[in-house]
């Protein structure tokens, strides 16, 4: 089923990242005749306030390590709030798509607002079970080694963010945002993605809980798109998503796709990912 008969999509960007991200995605979902739209989470994208260190010159390390974030109250319920009230502006159910962080989010909304969501879609998504936080899964045995805690440059509890210095010159620390967030992607695009980044990610988002139930977020059909070679949600934090979803709701099991990617599909296989979205 394609066209205006078909549920829209609307596509949902991870952290510190913006709407921008599927730039490359959308045109192809409206070549095959799908209506398609994508937001910015609460904090990100346009609705992303910097902190005034971030922008000051000289810069001081010190200052943007210690400065609290602008979106330091904000929170899973109030992003995903957010998310509802986007959705709902589009007056019908919707294939809710999430990437990355925004996984916790869309889980939120799809539970607080059943009726609206057709099918959710997580590309490499935290995909977290009842009453958990994400933060407790970036650090699970599953995810050791990936490679944006290195990347952070503040103690998230001071700031109220998990916070990277987007805008460094240091080649040392823009190659490791390459390599944790656009490994396969084209270098000349990847440094351009991150030129789009904000710095802040609000610790609320991952640090909030959702308990999710068989009536809503669990009766939701689901796809999970697996990126076996994502380096900031390994394939084994992934595959744990997957299980613990389907051993909490078995009678509705999650369909699985595969792609050979990075942790930013939507850069360096844009094609793939509308595929695997259009599938679902």
């Amino acid at each position: 089923m394609t066209g205006q008969s078909a549920a829209p999509i609307v596509l949902v960007h991870g952290a510190w990242h913006g709407s921008w991200c599927w730039s490359a995605v959308t045109p192809l979902l409206a070549a095959a005749g799908r209506a398609a739209t994508a937001v910015d989470m609460e904090a990100h994208g346009m609705h992303a306030i910097l902190p005034a260190s971030a922008l000051a010159r000289p810069f001081d390390a010190a200052a943007f390590a210690t400065e609290r974030s602008p979106h330091a109250g904000v929170t899973l319920a109030s992003a995903a709030a957010l998310l509802v009230s986007q959705i709902e502006a589009l007056g019908r159910p919707v294939v809710l798509v999430a990437h990355s962080m925004s996984g916790h989010v869309v889980s939120a909304a799809a539970q607080a607002a059943p009726a609206l969501v057709e099918r959710l879609v997580y590309v490499t998504g935290f995909m977290v079970p009842s009453n958990a936080d994400a933060g407790a899964y970036i650090q699970s045995p599953e995810n050791a080694g990936e490679l944006i805690g290195p990347l952070v440059v503040a103690d998230p509890g001071v700031v109220g963010a998990i916070r990277m210095d987007v805008r460094s010159p240091e080649p040392a620390y823009r190659a490791g945002l390459r390599e944790a967030l656009f490994g396969d992607v084209p270098e000349v695009l990847a440094d351009a993605a991150i030129r789009q980044l904000s710095c802040d990610c609000p610790l609320g988002i991952p640090a909030g809980v959702t308990e999710l139930t068989r009536e809503a977020w669990g009766g939701i059909p689901r796809t999970y798109v697996r990126c076996s070679a994502d380096r900031a949600i390994l394939p084994a934090l992934q595959d744990r998503f997957i299980a613990e979803a389907d051993a909490a709701f078995p009678e509705n099991p999650t369909r699985t796709v595969g792609l050979d990617t990075s942790h930013s599909p939507f850069l360096s296989q844009p094609d793939r990912v509308a595929a695997a979205i259009l599938a679902a």
